[in-house]
Formats: C-alpha cells, structure tokens, sequence
C-alpha cells in the first residue's frame, strides 16, 4: 500500500511541477489555437511512456548562408569559386560551444547525465530518452495525443512548453513539441513530363528522322542529338585531356520510382550516336533499397529520356545514377509522402540529422521508414552519405509548394545551399503545366490556389533560391534551328494528351534574393502582366486584393533549353517525349562540359551559377515569344530580358564557355 502510494506522490509531484512554471522560466513555443482548430485532444500517454527528445540548438551563421554563397559564386567577387568543404560548412553553421555547454549542464541538474544524452554529427542538436513524466517536468508542460478529426492521424504534441531564462538563447525548438501535423492528399505528380493522373508527355509519330549524317532539316518535328547540338552550337565531342575524361567528374542524374532500359539505350546510341559504343552505361548510386530493372518493359518514360539526352552531349564523360528509395516505397509514394530527403541524406551524413525549422533528420510523417515495415521492403538502416554528390546534379521531379509545409522545403532549401557552397550546380525542371499544378488524377483541372482555385500555384523545389530552375522551348513548326525558339505551349491532342507550357510563377515562400532583383523588377516594370498581385512574406498576404502571384516572391525559372518533340526509344519502339524533364538534363550536361575545360586548366568547378547568369545574360539566347498559361488565364509572356516562362533564355554554349573560363 505505501508503495502505491509512493508512486502516487511522485506522480502528484510531476503534474505539479508541470502546471506551476516557475519564475525562473520563460515560455518558449506555444501553439497557435487556428491551428489546431481540427484537432482533438485525447488521453495522455503513460507516466512512464519512453519519449524520444530532440533538442534543437540555436545554429550559428545560418542567417548569413545567403551571403556566403554569393561570395563564392558572384563572378565579381576576389573569393569566386573558392569553396568549402563538408567539414567546414558543419563548423560554421555548429551552435556555438557555450549554447551546447549550458544546455547539458541545465539537463544535468535535472537529472539526465552526460551518458545518457548524445549530440547529432552535424553538431545542431542534442538527443536523450525521457519518460513522459521527466519531459513534462523538465519543460512545465503537458503531453497529449491529439487525433485530426477528419483525417484520423494521431500525434503527440503539447500546447506549450517553457525554458529557462537562461537556457532561451540557446535553444532553437524541442521535439515532441508543439507541432501538429498530417498530411492531406493533393494529387500531384512528382516527375516532370507527366500529365493528367501521370501518363507521361509521350507520343508515337510516323517515320523515324534520318540522322546518320545531322540532318537538321526535321528539327520542328523531331529533336535529335544533332538538333541539340546545332541549336546551342555544342561541338558533337566534348573536349578533354589526353589522358581521356576526368574520372571526378560524372554528372549526377536523380530518378525515383523510375528506371532506365539498357536495351532502349543500345537502340538509341545506335540510331543517333553510334559513337558511343553498346553497353555503356550509368554508374549505379543505389540509395535505400534501390535497385535496377533491367528488362524493357519496366523501361520508364523518364529515366529514359534523361540518359538518352545526357549521354550524346556529354560522352565519354561519365554519368552516375543516384536512384532512391526501396520498390514498394517508389511505387505507392502518394500525395502524402516527401521527396528528396532520402536522397539529400545519401549524399550528406550530417543532413541525416541536420536540424532547422523545427525539424529534425527526416520528417516522420512524410519520408520513408527504414528498415521498412513491409517484409519485402529495404530491411537496412537508412543510407547516410554512403556516396559522394557530382559536382553537378539533374533532377525532373517535384511538385508544388502547397504540397508540402513550409518548414519541409526550407530544411531541404538550406541543403541546397551548403552544397553550393561546395561547388555543385543542382538543377530542376521548371514543371510542365505553366502558372498551375499538375492536374489532379482524373479531374483534367488545373490544380491552383485560393477559394476560387484562381491564385497561380508556384512549383517546389525550383523556388528555393539555391538551385536553378530550367524551362522549355521548342522550334516551331516549319522553322529551323538557325530561327529564335519560342516557349513550349502545346494544347491536348497536339501532340500530347494533355496541355503542356513552360512552368514558372513567384514564389510564395521565399523572398526575391539579390541576385535577380534588378531582372525580376524590370520584367514586372516593363511587361506588366494583366493580372492583380499580392505582396508577401512567407505567406503573409497571400491572395490579397483578388491578387493572383505574389509579385515579392522568388521568380522562377532561370534558364531554359528545348522540351518538346524529343527523339527517344521506349520499350523498344521510337517515340518522342516532352517536357521541363527533357530540358533539365540538356542544360546540366552542358554545364558539365564547361567543369571538365574549368578543372583541366585548374580551376574550380562553376557551382551556383545563377549569381552569375543574372548580370550576364549575353551569354544566353533570349526568348521572347510565347506564354505559359494555366488557371483560366494565358499566363505569363516570354519578354525581352529575363520571364517566368524562359528565364534569361537557352544556352549559347561557346559564349557560356568563354565567360566561365574567364573566370578564376
């Protein structure tokens, strides 16, 4: 009976301490009541439920990452192309050693010694088991497990929870915390070049092109290597040392869920290079669970048109395959599942448990679990830097920034940043369905924004300020490759299923950065689009005034290159394909020719090169002819100058290497 009763008392004492905050402490987080409003409160978890704490520590630098990376990408800057390693980016941006410190010594005095806490690789946070009693005691605070009323996901949260006035400073957030989160399905699709319930932006047309001399005379209906390369004035070989291609220096291509064809391969190089020889092949980066289908009938419409347009421009330079995720994850990945996190985690140990806005390592309820709960699923543990990332890096898939919550892309937006800071070009494909979202599957609509479904939807990852966003051309009809291209607008049945235009807009998320201000201004200045705005930060104003894009937001896309009436080889019969996703791999490869001339005279690799495309346009061929429409309007217009359906243009590559090898 007394030790019933003893246990009673220490309980009693728990939720005491819990209820009655102290002088001593501040609040630290407390959840906004709008929020939750679809929530309901259930029981509290056992006094002795294990909770898995994670304390964020305040990191330093982090607000001057922008900057850092303009110092080592602006062309104008004595420190360009001087980037840093792993190790210093972990150093510069670790909390400072008194906020680790004073942190520990606060869990000491509570009771949680030194064995039992351990700090994360990345240095940004501290890690320790509690029971729910100790938490709820240690922070003055409650826990519950709060059920979405509609959704029936369930989550464990508190309301709010206090610090000590001396510890504040040190502490970013702390999970299980305030956060309340589950995930709602949107429908999209997350490879570029797939329409409407994601039938992919391909067709079968009539005769196949002759190319065994160029032959240019049929570039308005199918683009080929030789089409490619006349258009961007790219020499057929790329140029290299006498030794032969760099062995550092493959282009990385991302594909998830998705897998290529040898056998499509072989027929391809046959028909339209046959200086490259049968076999050749993509290094594998395998990364949680992947593998590789080699029979043509998993050939997958988009893997096949990266390989197929990254091989003839830049071979016999090497390409690395970074494929993702185990099958069952890749294959019924829905709405509500992340992206990209498992891959950033492949590349970079420290990203497994990097910690920033209120999230910590991969997010529980939007990435993949490993090993997977599914007995045929990846029965390992998650992969964290098991490969080194190419210096430059082509992915054709993503979604929107209303898929996913704000605080999942700017962990992954900072990413992208240190690895610019590392010198690696990360590239995207600007999305097929101009100012909307893809289609929702089997409804054929633009999927926008706002009560009306009017506000135009910007595209996640491109908005993020540290990648580079490319969008589609095409040589139209009964015009040559020596005529201007225009942008892609192509209406369902012509010649695919389904609408497709160049994906661009503002973000409604992150701000204009610096080094597009003075372009972005003057198209908003003097191509004025017919449309009412809005002006917000991180969502601030959003749809404001009957506003339709957020004239303050980060503009996209940047660049451009051809996406539409693409010679390819699936399940071994001759197609042609379409999309940003064809234009994202022409782009990169050609940045990647430019790496290989750069690192045999001894330089540095070009890294982030949107600081230096934006006061250096001449180097692109600027289009200025068509629009990107979507959620009942035309869209923007392509313009003089830099547009949200082109960017500064497509690449002029003789004029692009002249500028880059000028450069130190």
């Amino acid at each position: 009976m007394r030790f019933n009763f003893l246990k009673f008392l220490l309980a009693f004492v728990a939720t005491a301490q819990s209820a009655a905050v102290p002088s001593s402490h501040v609040l630290h987080e407390k959840r906004d009541p709008a929020s939750s409003k679809q929530w309901i409160r259930r029981e509290k978890p056992a006094s002795t439920e294990i909770l898995p704490m994670r304390i964020g520590l305040k990191q330093r630098n982090l607000h001057r990452g922008h900057d850092f990376l303009m110092d080592n990408s602006h062309p104008d800057s004595e420190n360009y192309g001087k980037h840093w390693t792993s190790s210093q980016i972990i150093d510069v941006f670790a909390p400072e050693r008194k906020s680790v410190d004073a942190v520990r010594k606060w869990l000491d005095g509570f009771g949680i010694g030194p064995r039992r806490v351990s700090r994360s690789q990345n240095k940004g946070w501290l890690a320790f088991d509690a029971t729910k009693e100790e938490a709820e005691s240690l922070l003055h605070t409650e826990y519950h497990y709060y059920e979405h009323s509609s959704l029936g996901h369930t989550t464990l949260a508190c309301e709010s929870y206090h610090l000590p006035k001396h510890i504040q400073e040190h502490v970013d957030y702390i999970t299980p915390g305030i956060k309340l989160f589950a995930w709602t399905k949107s429908g999209r699709n997350l490879k570029r070049g797939f329409g409407e319930g994601g039938f992919p932006l391909v067709a079968t047309p009539e005769g196949l092109p002759g190319t065994a001399a160029g032959e240019l005379s049929t570039c308005d209906e199918f683009i080929t290597p030789a089409c490619i390369r006349s258009l961007y004035n790219v020499p057929e070989i790329p140029e290299y040392a006498k030794t032969g291609p760099r062995v550092d220096n493959s282009m990385g291509i991302f594909e998830e869920g998705d897998f290529y064809s040898p056998k499509d391969l072989d027929i391809f190089f046959a028909n339209f290079t046959p200086r490259i020889p049968r076999g050749t092949r993509p290094t594998p980066a395998l990364i949680d669970g992947s593998d590789l289908h080699t029979d043509v009938l998993w050939a997958g419409g988009e893997s096949n048109l990266d390989f197929q347009l990254a091989y003839p421009l830049i071979f016999p330079q090497n390409i690395t395959l970074f494929q993702t995720d185990d099958r069952y994850y890749a294959a019924t990945a829905g709405p509500e599942s992340g992206l990209f996190n498992t891959f950033l985690d492949g590349i970079d140990e420290s990203y497994c448990k990097y910690s920033a806005f209120g999230e910590t390592g991969d997010d529980s309820k939007l990435d993949p679990k490993y090993p997977d709960p599914m007995a045929w699923g990846f029965q390992g543990k998650p992969m964290c830097g098991a490969f080194k990332p190419t210096k430059v890096i082509s992915i054709s898939y993503g979604g929107q920034e209303s898929d996913l919550p704000a605080y999942y892309q700017q962990r992954q937006c900072n990413e992208f940043m240190k690895l610019g800071l590392q010198g690696h070009s990360v590239f995207f494909a600007s999305g097929d369905t101009g100012v909307a979202g893809a289609p929702r599957p089997l409804l054929g609509k633009d999927r926008c924004l706002g009560p009306n479904n009017t506000i135009f939807s910007p595209a996640w990852p491109n908005t993020c300020p540290y990648v580079t966003n490319v969008g589609a051309t095409k040589v139209f009809p009964n015009h040559s490759v020596r005529d201007p291209e225009s942008a892609v607008v192509d209406l369902p049945g012509h010649p695919w299923r389904v609408a497709y235009s160049s994906g661009g807009g503002f973000s409604n998320i992150y701000a204009r950065p610096d080094y597009q201000k003075h372009a972005v201004s003057k198209y908003l200045r003097d191509h004025k689009p017919p449309y009412p705005c809005y002006e917000s930060i991180s969502n601030s104003s959003f749809g404001k005034h009957g506003g339709l894009f957020n004239r303050l937001g980060r503009a996209y896309p940047d660049v451009a290159a051809n996406g539409d009436n693409i010679v390819v080889f699936i399940n071994g019969e001759f197609q042609i394909s379409g999309g940003t996703s064809a234009s994202t791999p022409i782009f990169a490869s050609l940045i990647n020719r430019i790496n290989e001339l750069r690192l045999n005279a001894g330089k540095s690799t070009v890294g982030f090169i949107n600081p230096a495309l934006y006061p250096h346009p001449e180097m692109l061929n600027d289009i200025t002819n068509g629009t990107n429409p979507g959620c009942g309007t035309a869209g923007f217009s392509a313009a003089p100058g830099w547009d949200p359906v082109t960017g500064l243009g497509t690449p002029n590559f003789p004029k692009m290497v002249k500028f880059f090898m000028n450069l130190p």
